[in-house]
């Protein structure tokens, strides 16, 4: 006569299921076994960056007894400022134009500004040199503005994010390996708190005087990001080498 064979699963409640004691019990069990070998980290990050855009404002003007005689004035100038960009590899999207006529007595006047975008600090240097050099005090060319683009504040975003993750998992590793156990996979990773400012005066009241002397250079603003990430990890045990 054969002896009946016997069979014990635990199967994991779902939603509106309902089970007996014993496997609510085993469930209960494997349940905080599985919650014990996770690992639950903090990981932070902070990054810096400078200002990778500036704008500059270049103004022509001048007035005569016609209109004809300031507009052909006026638009020489910009076209000559229009050919140094040119020639600095600046494209026609980063530039505008406007114009601005008026009267005032027996003269017309014609105000133009120029204003330029620039992602290459050395070209702007060059160009600002060029006008200034070979139009004198005809032209305008005003101090850059530095601005930090929206690409430029996406990427920071996501660097120091994954920097927080990184330290975040080197921490888990150290910890794991105090332990005596081998990390395993992530289960959740969440990013918990992200922070911006800038910089504009930083050190400004340490330096003295030669702030003073700095402060004639145009500024460049640099932007600080920070991040706080939470990591959860699941951890294994060793495997033992065989003798």
């Amino acid at each position: 006569m054969h002896s009946p064979s016997r069979v014990y699963a635990a199967v994991l409640p779902g939603t509106g299921r309902e089970f007996s004691g014993n496997v609510k019990e085993q469930v209960s069990r494997q349940t905080a076994a599985t919650r014990g070998r996770e690992l639950h980290v903090t990981g932070t990050a902070e990054l810096c960056r400078p200002a990778d855009r500036a704008w500059v404002r270049v103004t022509v003007g001048n007035s005569k007894e016609s209109v004809n005689e300031v507009t052909n004035s006026v638009s020489r100038r910009l076209d000559y400022i229009s050919q140094s960009l040119r020639q600095h590899g600046i494209s026609d999207k980063d530039t505008s134009v406007r114009k601005y006529l008026h009267r005032e007595s027996d003269l017309y006047h014609m105000d133009a500004e120029v204003m330029v975008t620039f992602s290459d600090f050395d070209k702007m240097e060059g160009v600002c040199t060029v006008l200034l050099e070979k139009l004198d005090k005809s032209v305008c060319v005003g101090t850059p503005q530095f601005y930090h683009s929206a690409e430029c504040m996406s990427h920071l975003r996501r660097e120091v994010c994954v920097s927080a993750v990184e330290n975040a998992k080197q921490k888990a590793c150290e910890i794991s390996q105090l332990l005596g156990q081998s990390l395993g996979p992530p289960l959740l990773v969440t990013e918990e708190e992200t922070r911006e400012w800038k910089n504009e005066d930083e050190d400004n009241g340490s330096r003295g005087q030669a702030a003073a002397t700095l402060s004639l250079l145009p500024h460049i603003p640099t932007v600080t990001a920070s991040s706080r990430v939470s990591a959860s990890f699941s951890l294994r045990e060793r495997s033992r080498k065989k003798l």
